[in-house]
C-alpha cells in the first residue's frame, strides 16, 4: 500500500489515542496541552487564531523567518475546534472557480502542496475521486461548463462520462452524465491542523490554548514618533486574571466564526459581517458504508448560494450525506436547536442577513425542512441512489460555516484583509475572510499572506 493512502506513524500514534472516536478533530488526546501566558512574553509576530490558515500561516512564517520569535493564540483547548475540524474533509480540484480567480489559483495549487505535505509528513489521505452527476436533461448544458472551467483551471484528468461509465466507478449511482474529477480526495483536517502545529512547535513557535482575545491595543506614540522605543508596541490580552498578556511587534488574525469581531478591537470596521450558517450532515448506517465509494455531487444550481446535498466518504470509513444549508443562530453552534441571544441578533439586525434571506426565501425553507425532517434530505440524495432508504441513515454532524456577508445580502466570495486605522493599522493584519475551499488551498494560502504580511511589516 502507499504511503499516500496508508497511515504513516503520525497517524497511527493518533489513531491509538482516538479509536473509539469519529472524528479525530474532537478526540480526547492534545498535542497541546492548554497552557497560559506569562505577563510580558514577547514575540516578533502573534497569530491569533488556530484554525488551518492560521496554522498554515504560522509554518509558513517559522520557515520563511527561522530567526523571528512567533506565537499562536487559540481561544479553544484545541486546534482545528470548529471550522477546520468539523468540515467534510474533501481535498478539492478546483473545477467551480472562475477561471484566472485567486480561488481557482490557490486550489490548483493548494491540492498539490496538501499532497505533498501528507506525504512527506506521514499524514493519511485516501484520493478516492469525485463524479460531479447530472440526473436531469437540462443540467447537461451546465455540467459541459464546469468541464470547461475544470479544464480552463488546469484541473489533471477530467473527462466527461456516461451514465454507464458512471456505474463503473460507483455500483449504486445514476445518472445521465457527469465529470470525473480522479485527484479528489478526503482527508481529516483537523489533523492536518495538528500537523502544522507540530511543525510550528518544532521549530520554536509558542501555541498558547484557552487564550480568547478581548483586547488589542498599542503603546502610545511618544514625541520622537518612534512608539516611545518600545520594541513590542503590540499588546494581545486574553484573560487577566490568567497574566495572558503578550507583547509582540505585529499581529496577524486569522479568526474564521470570530474574524469581524477580533478586527472589531482593533477598530476596523464589523463589514463585511460573519454570519453563520450550519450544515447538518446525516450518515450513512455502518452496514450500509459500501453503497459509496467516493464523492458523488451534484451539478451546482448557479441561482442559489450554496453548494447542496453529496455524498462523502470519511477517512474513519464512514459516510456523511448533506449538508443542509441553515442560519445558525450560535455562531460555534452544533446541534439543531443550539441558540445564542448575542449571535442570533447581531445575525438578525444585519441589514445584509434580511436581504440575503428575502432573495432566498423558498430556499431557507427547504433547507430548513430538510434540517428537521430526514426524510426530505434523503429524497434529495434519492436523486443519485435511488436505492437509498431512510432507514439506511442516522444523524450525524453538523459544522458551521463563517459566511462574510456584505450590506446588499452579497455573499463574499474573495478574500478581505484589513488592518484598521491609526498606529495600530500599521501592527496588525486581519485576514477577515478566507473562502471555502481554504482547507484544501490552506498552504497556497498562507504563502500569498505570507507575502503580503512581509510586504505590510518588511519582517
Amino acid at each position: 500500500m502507499s504511503a499516500r493512502n496508508a497511515f504513516g506513524k503520525f497517524g497511527k500514534l493518533l489513531l491509538k489515542n482516538c479509536v473509539n472516536n469519529r472524528n479525530f478533530s474532537k478526540c480526547s488526546c492534545r498535542l497541546y496541552s492548554a497552557s497560559s501566558a506569562d505577563q510580558g512574553k514577547e514575540y516578533d509576530v502573534v497569530i491569533v487564531g488556530g484554525g488551518i490558515v492560521g496554522m498554515a500561516t504560522a509554518r509558513e512564517l517559522i520557515l520563511r523567518h527561522p530567526t523571528l520569535s512567533f506565537a499562536v493564540v487559540e481561544k479553544e483547548n484545541r486546534l482545528a475546534a470548529h471550522q477546520s475540524g468539523n468540515n467534510s474533509g474533501v481535498i478539492h480540484a478546483g473545477i467551480y472557480y472562475t477561471p484566472g480567480s485567486l480561488k481557482a489559483k490557490l486550489c490548483v495549487e493548494g491540492l498539490e502542496l496538501m499532497y505533498d505535505y501528507c506525504d512527506k509528513n506521514n499524514v493519511p489521505y485516501n484520493k478516492c475521486g469525485k463524479l460531479i452527476v447530472a440526473t436531469e436533461p437540462e443540467e447537461i448544458p451546465r455540467l459541459e461548463a464546469l468541464l470547461e472551467r475544470g479544464n480552463e483551471n488546469g484541473v489533471k484528468d477530467l473527462r466527461m462520462i456516461d451514465g454507464s461509465e458512471i456505474k463503473e466507478i460507483e455500483p449504486n449511482c445514476v445518472g445521465l452524465k457527469a465529470v470525473h474529477s480522479p485527484h479528489t480526495g478526503i482527508i481529516d483536517y483537523g489533523l492536518v491542523t495538528q500537523s502544522y502545529g507540530d511543525f510550528f512547535k518544532k521549530r520554536g513557535g509558542h501555541i498558547y490554548t484557552d487564550f480568547s482575545v478581548s483586547q488589542l491595543s498599542i503603546t502610545p506614540e511618544g514625541k520622537s514618533g518612534d512608539l516611545d522605543g518600545n520594541k513590542y508596541p503590540m499588546t494581545v490580552v486574553g484573560d487577566r486574571s490568567q497574566n495572558q498578556v503578550l507583547q509582540c511587534r505585529y499581529v496577524v488574525t486569522c479568526c474564521g466564526l470570530q474574524s469581524d469581531r477580533i478586527a472589531e478591537l482593533s477598530g476596523c470596521n464589523r463589514e463585511p459581517r460573519i454570519v453563520p450558517f450550519r450544515g447538518d450532515y446525516l450518515l450513512l448506517k455502518p452496514e450500509k458504508n459500501d453503497m459509496v465509494r467516493g464523492n458523488i455531487y451534484p451539478v451546482p444550481n448557479p441561482a442559489l448560494p450554496f453548494l447542496g446535498v453529496h455524498f462523502t466518504p470519511r477517512m474513519d470509513g464512514s459516510v456523511w450525506l448533506g449538508p443542509t444549508a441553515v442560519l445558525a443562530f450560535k455562531r460555534e453552534g452544533y446541534n439543531l436547536i443550539d441558540f445564542n441571544v448575542r449571535d442570533t441578533v447581531d445575525a438578525l439586525k444585519f441589514r445584509g442577513t434580511r436581504k440575503l434571506a428575502f432573495k432566498h426565501f423558498t430556499f431557507g425553507l427547504s433547507e430548513m425542512r430538510r434540517a428537521f425532517f430526514m426524510s426530505a434530505q434523503v429524497k434529495q440524495l434519492q436523486r443519485f441512489i435511488p436505492t437509498l432508504k431512510r432507514e439506511d441513515v442516522i444523524r450525524g454532524p453538523a459544522g458551521v460555516r463563517a459566511q462574510a456577508l456584505n450590506r446588499e445580502g452579497a455573499l463574499v466570495d474573495d478574500f478581505v484583509f484589513d488592518q484598521g486605522e491609526g498606529d495600530i493599522g500599521s501592527r496588525i493584519l486581519h485576514i477577515r475572510n478566507s473562502p471555502s475551499p481554504a482547507a484544501t488551498s490552506s498552504l497556497s494560502i498562507a504563502n500569498m499572506v505570507v507575502d503580503k504580511v512581509d510586504k505590510t511589516f518588511q519582517l
